[in-house]
């Protein structure tokens, strides 16, 4: 069983317009890594020039932030959800 992948309206330009995926990973880093091998160009639009995630795009697995957890090398386990959020800014 994959992880499934909620992917932001922005970002489905790249995924074929598919706005839930299906993906293979033991990790965040993993899932990252699937994600560019069948939409090549969203890791760039995930992580900078050194392979770290964004800072305005955040990732929650079941609902939580991956930030508190264990960042890119949080563990997953088939049946997992992953968010992917931009950060939203205003005032």
């Amino acid at each position: 069983m994959a992880v499934k992948v909620l992917v932001p309206t922005p970002l489905q330009k790249l995924t074929q317009d598919q706005a839930t995926l299906e993906c293979e990973g033991n990790s965040i880093a993993e899932l990252i890594e699937s994600l560019e091998h069948s939409f090549p160009g969203i890791k760039a639009r995930l992580c900078d020039e050194q392979g770290q995630l964004r800072r305005f795009i955040n990732f929650y697995v079941n609902s939580e932030d991956i930030r508190f957890l264990e960042g890119q090398n949080t563990p997953l386990t088939p049946g997992d959800e992953v968010s992917i959020v931009p950060a939203v800014a205003g005032g």
